[in-house]
């Protein structure tokens, strides 16, 4: 077998996303489900996320003209993907933008211009929760996105941040439903929230909402926010505790009568084709868990402590192998660098395999670690992710770059940028959070030494 660590990493890569293709997978369940779009009046579409656009053709390719009309919010610049005849809006992610509120408030009155006899057909995906963004009288778009800032800036996680995000906005936490009654609602995810909670991906716009504005409130003071945050935005929350602000829709809300909502497409799809395409190219290959959360660089450690035993014992696996996991880990910032959670867990990895094998430079040449943000988006950078290997700090120091200071820095993007280990593959167009793999090659596979 004469293979290269990285062109298999990127092939199981490229296998992951094309697993999970937003089009085909919403096409597939559509025609698989015939009888849950039968309706007596009109269908129209509401389709937000990353991945929105290519739902959206997925839709229009399984119901054709029956579809009556619709609106998308979608990342800015990807407008032009949308299937022709619907509203198109151009949002910002992680940090809402005015198109968002404008494709919003469009959302908000297709859906309260409905009848009994007609049906919401919902398209959501990741990014759904900063792209479609209507705040409550009183508080304005700076809030919002300073809100968003610090819960991020804090490590606070996607439910978390999504759990703030309900409470103050007129379409998140089941209120979408609410607005649409007594339509019917048809809701299809593809889910970019470990464990497919439908009440956290896009902050659930047409799920019930188990959290309340008390939990909002208990949520920033335990990130030590509570006086940092925009004042429009913590007297909202401390009026909603009080009972003065609408309440977003419980359990048992009768809105929810008419709602019905299946994930099409989840991070398992994407972490089994990894793991097939690995095995295909010959590893002995293991899913180790799609449930991967923590702080990015402490996964990084974790991920490359299993390689190393994977090299040294053959348990989990005997090389040549491939371990593959799936989720979403956090990044608590604490210096004024660049780079995403998928870079600082590589950075986190390459720290901990030259600690681990710095000494034996041939185990270090034999150990692959990568990983990847399945949207094709790594925070606020145009990569992907980032490869790290053993030799990656022996690599760095060649070149008077200091990765410990980087990782303490956040900074593990231009330590990436410098090595030429970035993966940058531009948007990808769907999202079912983060890839990561370890590649530990045999006797017989080519020693990663670039």
């Amino acid at each position: 077998m004469d293979r290269n660590l990285r062109a298999d990493a990127l092939a199981c890569f490229d296998a992951a996303v094309a697993a999970v293709e937003p089009e085909r997978l919403v096409r597939r369940y559509l025609e698989e489900h015939p009888t849950l779009l039968e309706v007596r009046g009109e269908i129209h579409l509401a389709a937000i996320g990353k991945a929105a656009a290519a739902m959206a053709r997925g839709a229009e390719a399984a119901l054709g003209a029956r579809i009556a009309g619709g609106v998308l919010i979608l990342p800015a610049g990807q407008e032009g993907e949308a299937p022709a005849g619907l509203a198109t809006f151009g949002g910002g992610h992680p940090v809402p933008t005015a198109d968002g509120i404008r494709g919003a408030r469009a959302i908000l009155e297709l859906a309260e211009s409905l009848g009994e006899a007609d049906l919401l057909l919902c398209l959501v995906s990741g990014g759904g929760s900063a792209l479609m963004t209507l705040p409550p009288d009183g508080i304005v778009l700076d809030d919002l996105r300073e809100t968003t800032r610090l819960l991020l800036a804090a490590g606070a996680t996607i439910g978390e941040l999504n759990c703030v995000r309900k409470h103050l906005d007129r379409l998140k936490g089941g209120r979408l439903a609410r607005a649409a009654a007594p339509a019917r609602v048809v809701a299809l995810v593809l889910s970019d929230v470990v464990g497919d909670p439908l009440d956290v991906i896009a902050s659930g716009p047409v799920s019930p909402d188990p959290t309340t504005f008390d939990d909002a409130l208990r949520l920033v003071e335990r990130h030590g926010l509570r006086d940092a945050l925009p004042a429009a935005v913590r007297e909202h929350l401390e009026r909603g505790s009080r009972g003065e602000e609408e309440a977003s829709a419980a359990p048992g809300d009768r809105a929810f009568a008419g709602v019905t909502a299946a994930v099409v497409g989840a991070n398992r799809l994407a972490a089994e084709a990894a793991r097939a395409e690995a095995e295909r190219r010959g590893y002995a290959t293991l899913l180790l868990s799609t449930l991967v959360t923590g702080e990015a660089r402490e996964v990084g450690r974790v991920l490359a402590a299993l390689g190393a035993e994977a090299l040294r014992s053959g348990r989990p696996a005997a090389p040549p192998a491939c371990l593959v996991a799936a989720g979403e880990t956090t990044v608590t910032v604490a210096g004024p660098g660049r780079g995403g959670r998928n870079q600082e867990v590589a950075l986190g990895a390459a720290v901990a395999l030259d600690e681990l094998l710095g000494s034996d430079p041939e185990a270090a040449g034999r150990i692959l670690i990568a990983s990847f943000g399945t949207d094709g988006v790594d925070g606020p950078t145009d990569a992907a992710g980032a490869i790290a290997t053993g030799a990656s700090l022996a690599r760095a120091r060649e070149r008077r770059l200091d990765a410990r200071r980087a990782l303490a820095a956040n900074d593990a993007y231009p330590f990436f940028e410098a090595l030429g280990d970035l993966v940058i593959t531009g948007p990808t167009g769907t999202n079912v959070m983060d890839l990561m793999l370890v590649l530990v090659a045999g006797e017989g596979l080519q020693r990663d030494r670039s």
